[in-house]
């Protein structure tokens, strides 16, 4: 029995979320249900609204009838810098940096009213895709990732950051040597890393080819001392990238070898990408129970290749969702499922609406370490989005039709999109509300 003064706020909604087990992904919705909240944010009871109003007929009521309940987004993968490049068309990866990526990333340094404004536009664009907890590449400026922790911190949301680090094979405006990326890079995690349950800090080597030796050990030794950092990189994208790190590693037995020999392989390793691999590489990933990030509408606009997701899973992968966003073309992870879906179709295989939706949710949340996020039930926090599947008349539609949780799912997953989103929560408190449903 939960005591009167434990419950806070009672959320009524249509509640939807996937449920994994060790052998079973699946889909599962209360009609009408309710969540019981404690003034910490957290949910003590799931059920019934009704059953729940007739125990606690005194609480107040967030009343989102007729609207959806679900746990709110992770995205594993996405960087702050290319904001103003989204869209940018090249030939392929290597092109794409050099002609537009590298280039934009150069206004982004320092502390200024443009990487102010570009940081409240990013963080706007997470949250009104229902977005609130977010794996970040800022730029190679410690000065300008300061201002991104920032605006998090402020507007109340989750995030795994990190200044890039690179130090060859990049514009001068953007390369940082290892001394100073050292002082940079120990500054802001002194400043910000766990500073609260929401912020965290990510090493970020951009990839093998824009760091030296030096620099990967640099970063190896901060990592080993610290288990409670994270470190996020890219790996594997691209046929021209893996030709180019063969190149300037003659003595790697493979691209992962190159992070692996130095220390940067571990359960808190966030690989971008890792779409061209073999045998020997996947079980390395696996051994080293590093989380896997994959990036559909990336790798689908750069013509990288099709990532193996089924295989991935099946092996035990620890497989998540990022937007990568600027190769990526949307801050929506709706989106992002959504092509994820086709990359699976293209190879001949099926990923369920309900595994889909589970690695930008209770997944991810599992394979970052946060055990109390990305379901809505009781013992977990109540960070959720509401969503009005009445706002597009083909969703609605579909929704109408669905026979039940998965089929709904799948609805969402292809129809859904920012005009959808009418609020969304961290911890029980708002961190959004739509303009467009007043």
């Amino acid at each position: 029995m939960i005591p009167p003064h434990e419950a806070h706020v009672l959320v009524r909604g249509h509640i939807l979320h996937v449920v994994q087990t060790q052998t079973h992904t699946h889909a599962e919705d209360i009609l009408d249900g309710g969540l019981l909240l404690n003034k910490s944010g957290g949910i003590i009871k799931r059920g019934s609204f009704h059953e729940l109003l007739s125990q606690f007929p005194s609480l107040d009521v967030r009343d989102h009838s007729g609207s959806l309940l679900l746990p709110s987004f992770i995205d594993s993968h996405i960087h702050f810098p290319q904001l103003d490049m989204i869209g940018s068309c090249a030939e392929e990866l290597l092109l794409w940096l050099e002609n537009y990526t590298f280039p934009r990333e150069a206004a982004f340094r320092g502390r200024n009213a443009f990487v102010e404004a570009a940081a409240r536009t990013f963080v706007d664009e997470l949250v009104k895709n229902g977005t609130t907890f977010a794996a970040v590449y800022s730029s190679s400026c410690g000065d300008a990732t300061d201002v991104l922790f920032e605006e998090f911190d402020r507007r109340g949301i989750r995030g795994i950051i990190g200044k890039v680090s690179m130090d060859r094979h990049c514009p001068p405006a953007i390369e940082v040597g290892v001394k100073k990326d050292k002082s940079w890079t120990e500054g802001l995690i002194k400043k910000w890393h766990r500073k609260n349950d929401r912020l965290h800090y990510a090493l970020t080597p951009r990839f093998a080819p824009s760091c030296t030796n030096e620099l990967m050990e640099m970063i190896a030794s901060v990592y080993r001392e610290d288990a409670s950092l994270y470190l996020q990189t890219h790996y594997a994208e691209n046929q021209n990238e893996i030709k180019w790190v063969t190149d300037l590693f003659p003595e790697a037995k493979s691209y992962l070898d190159v992070y692996d020999s130095r220390g940067l392989l571990g359960p808190r390793t966030i690989l971008g990408h890792s779409i061209h691999t073999n045998a020997m590489d996947e079980a390395l990933l696996q051994d080293h129970g590093v989380i896997i990030s994959h990036c559909p509408t990336s790798n689908l606009f750069l013509g990288s290749g099709l990532f193996a997701a089924r295989r991935y899973l099946s092996q035990g992968q620890k497989v998540t969702l990022g937007t990568d966003v600027g190769a990526g073309t949307s801050f929506s992870q709706w989106q992002t499922m959504n092509e994820a879906y086709k990359v699976a179709q293209l190879r001949q295989e099926r990923i369920a609406p309900s595994e889909l939706f589970a690695l930008a949710t209770t997944a991810a949340a599992k394979h970052l370490g946060f055990d109390d996020l990305g379901l809505l039930d009781e013992g977990y926090s109540a960070d959720y989005q509401v969503i009005d599947p009445a706002s597009r008349p083909v969703l609605k539609r579909h929704f109408d039709i669905a026979k039940n949780a998965e089929e709904r799912l799948a609805a969402l997953i292809h129809f859904a999109d920012d005009r959808s989103l009418k609020a969304l929560y961290v911890k029980g408190q708002s961190v959004y509300q739509s303009t467009l449903h007043p």
